[in-house]
């Protein structure tokens, strides 16, 4: 249940986003408790004490005394925004709803989680004598603020080696806890180590963790460690996984500092909002450059999230005012539209590719027939009769016992089920993907496409006696391994804002090499993972480089750099496709502006930047009340009547999801590359669609550093249709500024 101050056109737009879970249930009297986060906005006190005491003296307002107000409170956020976290009756989280000095309340719903090639892929060497990693000295004065399942302080990837003195701008510390003592797992890398579980002990005391947590910043699930590493590691040379993917691991940023915030638990079961905005509350505070969460709402792939008091937006939003950019992954629930998560338009939302590197054995047929397969195999040479799984129904686990199995399914989980107890001694699986996870069969898995498959199934009806033999693994890097966005990674439009392009960029997620939790004989520290979630620290990383190269831009002028100079096509300038059924060539709601190249973002040339009044003009178009955007922004607000249209928000991309005749739209550019300059308009119009940009041509100097233009859309289309695509550059004649249009008639 969740609660939001607005008028009845507010409410339209974001009241069904609250069908929260009910969780942290706790009697009192004959109405339950639950935890509720309620949102206060920005501070009114510079105090921290001043702003606790606010917050007592409000409940207090509610449920009579103070002694029930102290039992109540779970977390006071006090740093960079003003809000707290308390146990409330339902009626009691309604009638602070109903203050005029409420933003939100909202339930404590749960969000879930979601290299040895990447920095070459991604032309990021340390090697070269000149470059955003020479530039920075590899972001040593960066300090990435990671929310996650913790970390595992041991691991090679958190060495200090080299480093020098901790950042003096860093105000954070190492708390100690279960199996974490600060001043054995922390030093000049890992310089900050926090966790937050009050929001679960509150409904669970006395109730222990599971046998493998532990209550600190240590994490028994790799998650927090592989993005930390993913994100930061040092470099760590010998790194694979049982000889695949060998090389030296480092992370974006090899020399950032981390600080880790444990949000999420296995005991239970993810992420709860109260101990998330915890963390942001004190990350801000602590002195954070960057956030990087790999984690994402729990729900529908349909529902929208982007109300604010909601997951992951509240902490957020308060952090990039506050200068602090927030890198999260796009969700792990594609290739279908409209699955897209954390899609405020303050957030650098990362999808996730696939890298020019593959795993794969060589399966050999009875007629000699040599054919490529991914695999995470590197043991013996096996060999036996090859079956087809959908053949073999009755006595399923008999039949199959030693043999090859080749099985075509949609899902590689659907595997468990078609050989479950079988003791096959290989499996062949067919799909359409480009990746393979990580199995625990006890033999090789190998993966190959439908065509593939297709051609497998000839052989075993024609051959009398078909047999497969299927080789040890290999690392294969470079062409012809074309780049795709990866089938699980969510694709937009954005479903809550379809005038905001999302996800933003993409960069490499699928068999991401990083570090592992333990070290155990088979992997050695290392593991290899795929989700949006490992996509994102690779652009936390970067992220990272810039704020340290530009100290003084905007998280959103840091966001427009990836943006407007990030590939269409992969590195090698080959087209990027997009997974799915079938597959096709990426477009913006796949990849949003493209892959992301850090080179070329060092010097975007022109920015599209953003600040509070943005936001509020993103606030008062999406149909909030002056009152909510007030008490969200700190700052007294009028919106204009009629309401400003949202595609006139200074986003860097064009996205018009309903056009009837012209429309007329507005941009600002900020000349951040040489003073006196001059830049023309190319536009690369969407089929059928008429782009006309006023003026052509800007002209930068000493003292005009920001100029404004205007874009005029129109369609030929008489009927409803589909997106259509293109571009707009502004070009100086070196550095070409290009954002994506994404246009969609509506006539009816």
């Amino acid at each position: 249940m969740g609660f939001v101050k607005g008028n009845s056109k507010a409410c339209l737009f974001i009241g069904f986003l609250f069908i929260l879970n009910h969780v942290f249930a706790q009697e009192s009297g004959n109405e339950e408790r639950k935890v509720y986060v309620v949102y206060l906005g920005e501070r009114q006190h510079d105090d921290p004490k001043l702003v606790t005491k606010s917050h007592r003296k409000m409940l207090k307002s509610v449920l009579g005394s103070s002694e029930a107000a102290r039992e109540s409170l779970i977390y006071n956020y006090k740093h960079g925004f003003s809000g707290f976290a308390a146990r409330l009756t339902e009626s009691q989280a309604k009638k602070l709803s109903d203050r005029p000095d409420v933003f939100s309340v909202a339930s404590n719903r749960k969000v879930q989680l979601q290299a040895t090639r990447v920095g070459e892929y991604m032309g990021l060497s340390p090697i070269y004598p000149k470059g955003i990693l020479h530039d920075t000295n590899m972001g040593s004065e960066v300090v990435i603020g990671v929310l996650d399942t913790g970390i595992w302080p041991e691991s090679r990837a958190f060495s200090d080696e080299g480093l020098g003195p901790i950042p003096k701008h860093w105000k954070g510390k190492c708390v100690a806890g279960e199996d974490f003592d600060p001043a054995k797992h922390c030093n000049k890398k890992l310089i900050g180590a926090k966790y937050f579980l009050d929001g679960w002990d509150v409904k669970n005391k006395g109730i222990n963790l599971t046998e493998d947590e532990y209550r600190s910043p240590r994490g028994y699930k790799q998650h927090g460690t592989l993005c930390a590493s993913i994100a930061a590691s040092s470099f760590v040379p010998n790194a694979s996984v049982s000889g695949l993917a060998p090389g030296v691991m480092r992370g974006s940023a090899p020399k950032a500092r981390i600080a880790m915030y444990k949000v999420s638990w296995q005991t239970t079961g993810g992420s709860r909002i109260a101990d998330c905005v915890k963390a942001f509350d004190e990350a801000i505070n602590d002195g954070v450059d960057v956030i990087s969460v790999s984690l994402a709402p729990d729900g529908p792939p349909f529902k929208p999230y982007n109300a604010i008091g909601e997951d992951l937006e509240l902490g957020s939003f308060h952090a990039v005012t506050k200068g602090v950019p927030v890198v999260t992954g796009s969700g792990n629930d594609g290739p279908t539209a409209y699955t897209v998560v954390n899609a405020a338009p303050w957030f650098i939302t990362v999808g996730a590719t696939s890298l020019d590197r593959a795993f794969y054995v060589d399966v050999t047929l009875g007629n000699n027939l040599t054919i490529m397969g991914q695999a995470f195999y590197t043991d013996k040479e096996v060999f036996g009769d090859l079956v087809y799984a959908e053949d073999t129904e009755a006595s399923k686990s008999e039949l199959l016992r030693e043999k090859v199995v080749l099985t075509f399914v949609k899902e590689e989980t659907d595997v468990l089920h078609t050989i479950s107890g079988s003791n096959a001694k290989g499996l062949i699986i067919a799909r359409s993907s480009d990746y393979i996870s990580e199995t625990s069969f006890p033999y090789p898995a190998v993966l190959v496409d439908y065509e593939v498959g297709t051609k497998i199934l000839k052989y075993i009806r024609s051959a009398s006696s078909p047999t497969a033999k299927i080789s040890g693994g290999k690392t294969l890097v470079g062409r012809p391994k074309a780049t795709t966005v990866a089938g699980f990674s969510c694709r937009g439009p954005n479903s809550a804002s379809p005038a905001i392009l999302k996800p933003d960029v993409v960069a490499p997620g699928a068999m991401i090499l990083g570090a592992d939790v333990s070290d155990n004989p088979h992997a050695k520290g290392f593991a290899i993972a795929t989700g949006t979630s490992f996509a994102t620290p690779v652009v936390s990383g970067i992220v990272a480089l810039l704020r340290a190269l530009h100290p003084d831009w905007s998280p959103a002028a840091l966001k427009s750099a990836l943006m407007t100079t990030a590939w269409r096509s992969d590195p090698n300038g080959e087209p990027i496709f997009a997974e799915g059924f079938p597959r096709k060539l990426a477009d913006p709601f796949d990849y949003g502006a493209g892959l992301v190249n850090a080179e070329r973002a060092r010097d975007p040339g022109l920015v599209y930047d953003m600040n509070l009044d943005d936001y509020i003009h993103y606030f008062c178009a999406s149909g909030y009340n002056d009152t909510a955007i007030s008490v969200l922004t700190g700052k007294p607000t009028k919106c204009s009547s009629p309401l400003p249209s949202i595609l006139d928000l200074n986003y860097p991309a064009i996205t018009i999801p309903d056009i009837k005749e012209e429309v007329s739209l507005s941009r600002t550019v900020t000349n951040v590359g040489p003073v006196d300059s001059v830049y023309r308009a190319v536009v690369e119009p969407p089929p059928g669609i008429k782009i006309v940009v006023e003026p052509e041509t800007l002209v930068f100097n000493s003292s005009t550093k920001k100029l404004g233009f205007k874009v005029r859309v129109s369609t030929s289309y008489k009927s409803n249709t589909g997106y259509f695509f293109g571009s707009f550059t502004w070009t100086d004649g070196t550095r070409n500024v290009t954002i994506p249009l994404s246009v969609r008639t509506r006539v009816s």
